[in-house]
This record gives C-alpha cells, structure tokens and sequence, in this order.
C-alpha cells in the first residue's frame, strides 16, 4: 500500500510539472542562445492558442514560430531585433504583453482607471448613505404622532 501510494504521489508531482512543448531537435546546441530562445518563446503568444505561449504550445505554428526564433538568434539578431521582426510580420497581437506605446495606452491604463473609478463610486456612494441617515434623524417623530401610532396598533390588536 505504502509503495502504490509513492507512485501515486510521483505521478502527481510529474504530472502537475510544466510541459515545455519545445523538441529535443528544436534545441541549440549553444546553452546561452538556447536561454534567450526559451526567454524570448515565453513572451511570445501562439496564433493558434491565443492565451498560451509558443514555449508552451503544441501547435504547429507554435513550433514553427521556435524555429523562426532560433533561426534569427543564431544569426546574431538580439532579441529586440527577433521581437520587432515578429510584431513586424505578425502583428503586435503576436507578444504576450503589448508594448507601452501611444496605441495600447489605452489597454495599459484600463484596469487603473476602473479601479479608482470604482473606489471613488463607493466613496461616493457611502457618503450619500452617511448623509441619508443624518437627515433621517432629523425626521423624528412628534409626541402626538407616537400616540396616534400606539392606538392604531392597539386598535389593530384588538379582536372583532
């Protein structure tokens, strides 16, 4: 019992550890190139998968994209050389995180403006409720009112 659960558990280990997609023949014989390919295939997405990296995907035009990556490192490009060649032919939708620039101000800024703009509506929204119930206290309820209640309820209360 004891060894089928050290299986179980090395199973589990190996299954929940990532699967890089990359082949052992896409490998560069240069360990340093091979690094840059790899960082460089993390932030690139796969055209097939959309939310997946071409480090990370199957896709035969993941794979080709690793190649593509390799080719131009081992021609000497840098990597802002490969990348601009990737956006140039594919289009900025190609990195996993759009570059800081004028067109996608927008998509960077979003999400912090939403967020204050939703802090500020609960401000908003607690003050006016905080003002709401000042003015209710202001609203009591005269002696004569109190009494006129009490024999309506009484009244209410007694059987027919």
């Amino acid at each position: 019992m004891r060894r089928f659960a050290l299986c179980l558990l090395a199973f589990a280990v190996l299954a929940a550890s990532p699967a890089f997609a990359v082949q052992p023949d896409e490998i560069m014989p240069n360990p340093a190139n091979e690094a840059r390919a790899r960082n460089l295939s993390k932030e690139l997405r796969c055209m097939v998968c959309q939310n997946q990296s071409i480090d990370d995907s199957d896709a035969p035009l993941a794979r080709d994209l690793r190649l593509l990556v390799r080719e131009r490192i081992a021609t000497g490009e840098s990597d802002k050389q490969v990348l601009d060649f990737l956006v140039a032919r594919y289009g900025e939708f190609v990195l996993l995180k759009p570059r800081f620039e004028p067109h996608t101000l927008l998509l960077w800024l979003l999400t912090p403006l939403v967020l204050i703009g939703g802090a500020a509506a609960l401000w908003w929204h607690n003050r006016r409720r905080n003002r709401g119930s000042d003015s209710n206290a202001a609203m009591k309820l005269s002696a004569d009112e109190e009494a006129r209640i009490e024999q309506l309820l009484q009244a209410h209360d007694k059987p027919n």
